[in-house]
């Protein structure tokens, strides 16, 4: 029993970073990446607005999606702590992770909330955001205007 709890350990200390299912106080860098204890975190099953993307309001006004989102994902927040567990990592070697505040999973409170998109790849692997009722259904990369 010993051999397999010590086994356990040195497993979980491998393949988890010091942030997986951790709290922590998280700092909003975009509509879908958190920083926690200087860690770039990504919210894992979606995809944000892009900084220099412009999206549309019903009435055909411009604004600046990224920052919406953003702010909007700070305000939800509020310096609550905020649990990450890893997931995978992206190409750019960040963590990808679904992380949640009292229980409020961030990627679907943000999709749910038409401030990002579901990731298709994941769509595709039976993981799903949000549901029904989302804004938008294709990539930002290939829409550019969010209503």
């Amino acid at each position: 029993m010993r051999h397999a709890l010590l086994a356990l350990g040195i497993f979980l200390a491998i393949n988890l970073p010091a942030f997986a299912d951790d709290l922590g106080r998280a700092s909003v860098i975009d509509g879908d990446t958190l920083e926690i204890y200087g860690t770039r975190i990504r919210l894992w099953g979606i995809d944000a607005p892009e900084t220099d993307q412009l999206c549309r309001t019903k009435g055909g006004e411009h604004y600046r999606c990224v920052q919406k989102a953003a702010n909007d994902l700070d305000a939800f927040i509020a310096r609550r702590p905020v649990r990450c567990v890893k997931v995978n990592r992206d190409q750019y070697k960040r963590a990808v992770a679904v992380c949640t505040v009292a229980g409020v999973d961030l990627a679907e409170w943000l999709v749910k909330n038409g401030l990002a998109l579901e990731l298709a790849a994941q769509l595709f692997q039976g993981s799903i955001r949000g549901g029904a009722g989302s804004k938008a259904s294709r990539p930002w990369h290939v829409e550019r205007q969010f209503y």
